[in-house]
């Protein structure tokens, strides 16, 4: 983190990670080696990366850690939940991303660990449940359905148990919610969605202050192969370094979006914490905020977002992929695109007014909470 600690996070993502050798380039070059020369840090291409390492430097500063590069997240989630030994028990956020919820499931029906399903919203019951746990992994806000959970107070009462507390910062990012602040020891990522930024690589990353907890997670990217390539790493280095700028102005976009959504008459509800009758609305005007989700008012209606991964969402039918489930609402993460898919619909006659009927309450305004 050297001495950046200080600095605002917008100019931690331009300035960390930058080489500062006399004549440098400003940016670092891709390594494209899987084998290094005798007498440097790195040695073999599984192990260490200069690339890697450049964007760790930027992730960690801004998270308040040391950070790992993987290559997905998932590979970074199953590398923190296989920190639980056999036998042991691992409480979840019932609303956490599907994929954890899935390789909890798989690693429960081998009989690898126990698992303990918790609303977080209710934080009495999240720390109850965390007695005898040794992991509790948390999320906030989930993925997709925003709810959100007072992770300084759940984080408390499961280190109290003695358990390691996890937390899925995804949708956060540390822009808006720093975790490792708040009492967690790890930190996960898919960098794939808001860090990278424009949905053309799959990476993830764990960001931990705990040096032994850190050197465990490394072993295990290197034990299970869970790297990212050299231009992956590359690549989620530079938007890294716009998150900032396209972060804040997706939030305006998301408030946009809330507006015109819960005025429309096919909406029957908005889940967006920076609207007053949102029930995560307390936490987001203290915390984070930035993204919104909307249900239709039939199941034919409801439609889903394909790119919210990056600068190129939008707003179109999306069946889910897993074909068997019911279709779910719509999920919007702030990208203009879907501000203007709106008003084309509403300009071809598909899909009924969305965009603004005039000013009024509820109607002309942008999202971001105080």
């Amino acid at each position: 983190m050297g001495e950046e600690h200080h600095l605002r996070p917008a100019t931690i993502a331009a300035r960390a990670g930058r080489p500062e050798a006399p004549g440098a380039g400003v940016n670092l070059p891709i390594s494209m080696s899987s084998t290094f020369r005798e007498g440097g840090e790195a040695l073999y291409g599984r192990d260490d990366n200069p690339t890697w390492e450049a964007f760790e430097s930027v992730l960690g500063s801004l998270e308040g850690g040391r950070c790992l590069a993987f290559g997905s997240g998932m590979a970074a989630i199953s590398a923190v939940l296989e920190t639980v030994p056999i036998g042991g028990t691992v409480v979840v956020a019932a609303g956490s991303y599907n994929g954890t919820r899935r390789w909890c499931a798989d690693a429960a029906a081998r009989g690898r660990i126990g698992v303990r399903l918790v609303d977080t919203t209710d934080a009495r019951a999240a720390i109850a449940a965390c007695d005898g746990a040794q992991l509790v992994w948390l999320e906030s806000p989930t993925n997709p359905c925003l709810d959100l959970a007072d992770l300084a107070a759940i984080a408390a009462g499961a280190r109290a148990f003695g358990a390691t507390v996890a937390v899925d910062n995804t949708l956060a990012t540390p822009l808006l919610q720093r975790p490792l602040t708040l009492g967690a020891d790890v930190v996960v990522h898919s960098v794939t969605k808001w860090l990278s930024g424009h949905s053309d690589l799959l990476m993830g990353a764990v960001v931990t202050a705990d040096d032994a907890l850190l050197e465990v997670l490394r072993s295990r990217r290197s034990l299970f192969g869970g790297i990212p390539g050299s231009v992956e790493a590359w690549l989620a280095l530079r938007g890294l370094r716009t998150l900032p700028a396209r972060l804040f102005r997706a939030q305006a976009t998301a408030g946009e979006l809330a507006c015109r959504l819960a005025a429309h008459p096919a909406v029957s509800r908005v889940r967006y914490p920076g609207l007053p009758d949102d029930p995560g609305h307390a936490l987001a005007s203290a915390g984070c905020d930035g993204v919104v989700r909307s249900g239709g008012r039939t199941g034919r209606g409801r439609r889903r977002v394909c790119g919210v991964r990056g600068a190129d969402a939008r707003d179109e039918p999306r069946r889910h992929r897993d074909a068997h489930r019911a279709p779910r609402p719509v999920c919007l993460r702030g990208a203009d695109a879907a501000v203007d898919a709106a008003d084309e619909r509403r300009a071809g006659g598909r899909g009924g007014p969305l965009g603004r009927s005039g000013p009024g309450p509820g109607r002309d305004c942008l999202g971001s909470v105080a």
